[in-house]
């Protein structure tokens, strides 16, 4: 395949065509690298979460076991190895581009999950990570080129213009809102609100990981950006969001099918950072109608995804359906789940 065939972007201004550029290239690899680390150590720290709940207070029900047991070390060390990597991509492409080739590390994640962690997935499941994936896939050929940024301050107009500002504000409220009110009622029985945490918080680290990329790879190119306050708002922003998204991440990856919380969180992380991205970057003032709609068709695919990977979590291929949620839900009175799902034979209950 020809160099120029590698990556093709429509100039919307003159409708040439450009081959993807040096920056680009070097973002897309990273982001490749990234999602197979980070596939890789949702298993690995599944595996830790779970070893450390047999001996301890499990992280579903607000324990921090956890954090005595290696090898959730391990899974928590290639996590970080994938972000840093992921971060260096945030610093050379634009984050429309490099979020949604995390829909790799959904197939790793599943395929490890199903080995090693013997979680099995229906086949709508599978239906559903495809179409994740072609509805990631669909938004990244239709990605627009990177707007030029030469200054920490220029990214620090964008994030305080009022749009975004309303946005952030917003995001902010519903976090609020689901770990103070939704988690203690809903936390162990819907994975949404875990996930839901997780994904706002993490759409606002994205904007700040993307700033503080921008300022370092500035600050490397000769033109220092850490004299500027606003580097280091961005970086004290990266680091409190990673720290919430962190804890209700194995919150859920312990509570919930870690072949069900890696494509939903991909889902909704992807979706809320184009948004934020679109509002803070004004991505879609460098494009044309067809490619706006283009993505959007992409989106209501990635969607229809979700809607599938949601309503088949509990579903397995075979003539029994089984629950995949922990056991420790089972109501001791009646032993039906929190949903009235039967967990166990009737038979098998307590005498009155």
């Amino acid at each position: 395949m020809a160099a120029s065939e590698v990556g093709v972007v429509v100039d919307v201004a003159s409708g040439s065509y450009k081959g993807m550029s040096s920056d680009n290239i070097k973002g897309l690899v990273m982001a490749l690298s990234s999602s197979v680390f980070i596939g890789a150590s949702f298993i690995v720290k599944k595996k830790g979460l779970k070893k450390a709940g047999a001996s301890g207070v499990r992280a579903g029900i607000g324990g921090y076991s956890y954090l005595y047991e290696p090898l959730w070390w391990v899974g928590m060390i290639t996590m970080i190895v994938g972000e840093i990597a992921n971060f260096a991509a945030y610093a050379f492409a634009p984050a429309i581009l490099v979020t949604p080739l995390g829909a790799l590390s959904i197939i790793i994640s599943a395929v490890l999950a199903h080995i090693i962690l013997r979680e099995k997935l229906h086949i709508f499941g599978v239906l559903g990570c495809a179409l994740c994936v072609v509805g990631s896939t669909t938004i990244v050929l239709h990605a627009p080129q990177e707007r030029e940024i030469e200054s920490v301050k220029e990214v620090w107009d964008l994030a305080t213009e009022p749009a975004f500002l309303f946005y952030a504000t917003l995001v902010i409220a519903i976090s609020l809102i689901l770990i103070l009110h939704y988690i203690p009622q809903y936390g162990q029985t819907h994975i949404m609100v875990y996930i839901g945490v997780c994904s706002l918080v993490g759409s606002l680290s994205v904007m700040s990981v993307k700033a503080l990329g921008i300022a370092l790879k500035l600050t490397l190119s000769g033109m220092n950006q850490l004299i500027y306050p606003q580097t280091w708002v961005f970086a004290l922003v990266v680091i409190s969001c990673v720290l919430t998204q962190m804890n209700y991440l194995n919150k859920a990856l312990d509570t919930f099918n870690t072949a069900v919380v890696s494509p939903i969180y991909y889902v909704m992380f992807t979706s809320l950072t184009i948004l934020a991205s679109v509002i803070m970057f004004k991505d879609w003032d460098r494009q044309n109608p067809t490619q706006i709609v283009t993505e959007m068709c992409g989106f209501v695919t990635i969607l229809s995804g979700t809607f599938l990977l949601h309503k088949t979590k509990d579903m397995v291929d075979g003539p029994t359906t089984m629950a995949v949620r922990h056991p420790k839900h089972v109501d001791e009175e009646n032993g039906f789940g929190e949903e009235g799902i039967p967990l166990r034979r009737q038979d098998s209950l307590r005498a009155p």
